[in-house]
């Protein structure tokens, strides 16, 4: 199963993003397709938290927009939204300490755990920061090196 990340999310989303159009179509052959895809819940709230902060777009978009575009996900019906299931703590425990994490970074270490116990066999993801997640196969689909 492939999960998708936030930045990927909100990219399909923004029009005004460079990266809208192949993150638009990734997104859109994930969620038209029979095979299951996945979307950690930390990334939904993020998505909706990014989207509509006016300090990072002018517009954002509105919280109705947001909302909608939220539901359109939901409305495929392979996709799984991961959450934690009863392994979660050790994992994510693990990947804290093996990537010498603090901070902020603890976060992809929540979405790194969330994919690890959920079966996730690759996340597409343009933050490079993931890569202190060895156990965790990332792609960024943007790339065209990396289609």
């Amino acid at each position: 199963m492939i999960a998708v990340d936030t930045n990927i999310l909100v990219y399909a989303h923004r029009r005004d993003s460079q990266f809208h159009l192949p993150a638009a179509r990734v997104v859109r052959d994930l969620a038209e397709s029979a095979a299951a895809w996945a979307v950690p819940w930390p990334c939904m709230h993020e998505f909706y938290s990014i989207a509509t902060h006016t300090r990072i777009y002018d517009p954002p978009s509105r919280p109705d927009e947001a909302l909608a575009q939220i539901e359109a996900w939901f409305g495929s019906p392979s996709l799984v939204l991961l959450h934690e299931e009863a392994t979660y703590w050790p994992t994510l425990r693990a990947m804290l300490e093996s990537g010498k994490v603090q901070g902020p970074m603890a976060h992809d270490a929540r979405i790194a755990a969330l994919c690890r116990v959920n079966g996730v066999r690759e996340l597409w993801s343009a933050d490079r920061d993931f890569g202190r997640f060895p156990d965790l196969t990332v792609r960024n689909p943007l790339v065209a090196s990396e289609r």
